[in-house]
């Protein structure tokens, strides 16, 4: 089962290349943190405070491309944690057929902050991040 989620915090440290996220579920009070990279917490934060990039970035890219060929990013699936790594997918839809493309979430989140697409999270990764 997949629950609908948001982008809670975003944990900026310019001294460090771990970066933090925390997701949380939109109609509970579950959350967990994803430690990311820096260049995907600066294109998440630069998109969620409006600032647009004078070029494309690269998840300004991946959306143009998908959206020329007449895809729809359809959502983002925090899918599962194992071993203590989160795993991604991008649904996209395509003249009505649907792709599940594998993704780092932090990639996945930045793509969907750009393309305004829902987040959602597996319910058994809520459940494992808590543990």
């Amino acid at each position: 089962m997949e629950i609908e989620a948001e982008l809670s915090k975003i944990i900026i440290n310019e001294t460090s290349d771990q970066q933090i996220i925390v997701l949380k579920e939109k109609s509970g009070e579950r959350s967990f943190p994803i430690v990311i990279g820096i260049v995907e917490i600066f294109a998440i934060d630069r998109r969620l405070k409006g600032i647009t990039p004078p070029r494309p970035m690269t998840h300004d890219l991946l959306d143009s491309i998908i959206t020329s060929l007449g895809g729809k990013i359809e959502k983002i699936v925090v899918n599962d944690l194992r071993h203590h790594t989160f795993y991604a997918q991008v649904t996209i839809s395509v003249n009505g057929k649907k792709f599940e493309i594998d993704s780092r979430p932090s990639d996945a989140i930045a793509l969907g902050v750009v393309s305004n697409t829902p987040i959602f999270v597996a319910d058994h990764v809520f459940d494992q991040a808590a543990q």
